[in-house]
């Protein structure tokens, strides 16, 4: 049962191994000549201005959860789909129906967000 695993732990090993390899390479034979530019902090083109520790509006929270949640939708939606085409008729005809259940209750929630206003960028 152990062997059938190899083949994985193989691949692995290579990543790994390329990686490191990569890392180290660039890390030796690349320039490093760091001077006072290059080392101040860089953030999105201009001077970070205040402390680092500002509060972040909760709209911004409520996106990011939402995006989350969206996301692992579409990662259920998927073996859902490909194993849509195998099933017989009446395992078909289930298998639609719990889909269905599945994005009603998604797009409710979608049209509660929406009513709530947590997609608006204000």
């Amino acid at each position: 049962m152990l062997e059938s695993y190899i083949p994985i732990f193989i691949i692995i090993t290579i990543s790994l191994l390329f990686a490191i390899v990569n890392i180290s390479f660039s890390t030796i034979f690349g320039p490093q000549r760091p001077n006072k530019e290059k080392l101040s902090t860089y953030e999105s083109g201009v001077e970070p201005i205040g402390s680092a520790r500002d509060r972040f509006s909760i709209k911004y929270y409520m996106v990011a959860v939402s995006f989350i949640v969206f996301d692992i939708e579409v990662v259920f939606l998927y073996p859902w789909a490909v194993s849509f085409i195998t099933l017989s008729k009446p395992e078909m005809i289930y298998s639609f129906i719990v889909g269905s259940v599945f994005l009603f209750i998604l797009l409710i929630g979608l049209i509660y967000e929406y009513k709530k206003g947590v997609l608006k960028w204000d």
